[in-house]
This record gives C-alpha cells, structure tokens and sequence, in this order.
C-alpha cells in the first residue's frame, strides 16, 4: 500500500519532532511493505509574520488529496494564540470534519508518575474529545470594544448532530477497547444548564444503544480531582472540547510527560483526511536545542498508522517505543534523562530493527 501523507512542521519544537517521527514512519513502512509519499508545508507563525495568514487561501484544497496529516506544533511569542488556533487548527478541524480528537493516557513501564503508589500498567485511559464545535466554536463578538462599557460575548454551540456522533464514537471506542468496558462523560451541567444539560441528555439517550458499555457522568471539576485521586479507574472518557483539552493536559501530567501524548483528530467516515499530532505545544523555551521528546510525536505517527489499516507498523512503532521507556537508558530531559531528541529517535529505530 502506498499512502500520501501532508508534514505540518508549523513552530519551535514541531520543526524538530516531525522529521523524527517521519525517520520511524518510513522504518516501519520499509519494514512492512508499505509506502510514503510526504510532501511538506512550511505554514505557521513563520508564515504569518510573511504573509499575515498562518497558511495560504488554498491551503484546505491542497491538503485535501492526502491520507493523511502529520502535524507538529502551531505556537510562537510573536503571535497571539488565539491566532495560532483558529488560523490554521481549527480551520482544518472543522473543514475536514475531525470530529473525534482521541488522546490516549498511557503509564508505560520505565517511565515515573508524580502520583504516589501508581504502578506502570495500571494507568490506561483514552480521552475523547468533540473537536468542530462546543465551546470553540467561536460564536460571539464585541460592543463597544476599548471602551469602558465593553461587552465580549462567547457562545458554545452543541447540535444535536454533533454532540450524539461523538458520544456514540466514544461508546463504539469503549467497546471494542474491551477491558473495563466503561464509558464517563464529563460536563459542567450544574452550572451550564443549557448546553451541558443537553449534553446529558444526549449521552443519557445513546447510552441505550450500548447496554454492555457502563456509563457514569461526572462534572468537570471532580472529574479532574478523579484523574488525580483515582486515574486507573477510568477507561473512556467523552467531553466537549474545552473539557477535553483540559482533561488531556491534566492525563498527560499524572502518566509522566507532555512528551508521551499523542492525538488523533479523526474523521470516522474517511471523507477527508484526519489530521495526527502531539498534545504539546510548540515549547519556544526549548526549540533549536535538541531538548524536545519525540515520543509522542512518533506515537501519534503510530495512532496514524493503526488509522490507515497499517496494525503491523503500528505495532512496531509501539513496541519499539515501549523498549526504549522500559531499558531506561535513552530518554530525553523531562523523563529524567539526558538523551537528545535524535538520540531517542535512534533508539527507537534500533528497537524496530
């Protein structure tokens, strides 16, 4: 199989971890028979400063054609994030309908959770997160704007359409995981007593469509106490797309590093391509030196490979990096080593040899 795959270097570290994760891509490709065509854009903040635009016009018909997207990071001082995010993220997202954001929480072996009495194994949870609309819709505006009687309005927008698809993705996801079999949903509908009501109302009617799957809700911030207290009990997690941005950072942090968390922003019914990138961000303080993990950018490469079909490359790569955190000894600063980012690469590649 030959598959053509869109590089999204974007800014700082993703300039570094995108050519790593490439080197492991075409090594289980050569490994398993299948191929790459990788055509690179140099869009982001770079650009911007050029060309007052994070990419250009067309930029959504040319990334089109591909299988898939392999994005590094969007993210500079120089340029406001919510620039950053609606200039290039999120118009993506929404154009080629990646309503499913899947980021996987994993505690793998040899690596050390700032949680007392956590085991390696017994952290495995994946969180799905509803990407085109919610609260990053970006409804709403300004009146009287610089003046002292300035009014900003921000408006989450939940549809039925699209609250109910990924609901069901998450119950499809939580059964064919097996395992525990358990599906949480996480709102704020206390508080938000429209659109998270709605939310529960939804997740409480497609729940009859799953009744192998169990269901609990919580709210938002016990969920995030929950993470904390008790992280192995959890196995699916669905939320909107503010809760699960900030749901995934806090999954990062209690199973080791940002630089362990891949994503996948799926669209389900492969009518355009979906798009596979790191939970971290672009880590200006770090970028040009060589510091950066390019682990979960592999391992999202990894998420890209078992989208495309690809089980044995994917499970290559995942093997490889599992050998790599378990011996312990090639691993970059924030897992307590002192590897480069190509040195962590190069290990992975000799773990897939």
């Amino acid at each position: 199989m030959s598959y053509r795959i869109a590089l999204i270097p974007g800014d700082g570290i993703g300039k570094e971890v995108v050519p790593e994760g490439r080197r492991v891509l075409e090594r289980a490709g050569e490994l398993t028979g299948t191929r790459f065509s990788f055509e690179e854009f140099p869009w982001g903040s770079e650009y911007y400063l050029e060309c007052g635009r994070m990419m250009p016009a067309d930029a959504l018909e040319r990334l089109r054609p591909f299988e898939a997207i392999y994005l590094g990071a969007v993210g500079d001082p120089r340029v406001p994030d919510h620039v950053t995010l609606n200039g290039l993220l999120l118009p993506i997202r929404r154009a080629f309908d990646q309503y499913a954001c899947v980021r996987p929480a994993v505690f793998y072996e040899g690596t050390r959770s700032p949680l007392a009495g956590k085991r390696p194994g017994q952290i495995d949870f994946v969180v799905v997160r509803e990407n085109t609309e919610g609260e990053y819709a970006q409804v709403g505006g300004h009146v009287y704007e610089g003046g002292a009687q300035e009014v900003a309005v921000q408006t989450a927008v939940f549809t039925r359409h699209g609250t109910e698809r990924v609901i069901r993705f998450a119950f499809e996801l939580a059964r064919k995981r097996g395992g525990k079999r358990q599906l949480t949903s996480v709102t704020k509908s206390n508080a938000q007593g429209y659109g998270m009501v709605f939310w529960d109302r939804v997740f409480k009617e497609v729940s009859r469509d799953y009744p192998d799957v169990a269901t609990e809700s919580l709210l938002v911030d016990a969920a995030c106490m929950d993470l904390v207290r008790r992280p192995e009990a959890f196995d699916v997690m669905v939320g909107s797309n503010l809760f699960g941005d900030i749901l995934t950072d806090l999954a990062a942090a209690v199973t080791g590093s940002l630089g362990l968390a891949p994503s996948a922003n799926l669209n389900p019914a492969r009518t355009a391509p979906s798009m596979f990138e790191p939970v971290h961000g672009s880590a200006p303080d770090i970028a040009g030196r060589g510091l950066a993990n390019p682990l979960a950018q592999i391992l999202s490469g990894r998420m890209m490979l078992e989208f495309l079909g690809q089980q044995q490359a994917a499970e290559l790569v995942e093997n490889a990096v599992r050998a790599v955190l378990r011996e312990g000894r090639v691993l970059t600063r924030d897992l307590g080593g002192s590897a480069s980012t190509g040195e962590v690469t190069d290990a992975v590649l000799a773990c897939m040899a």
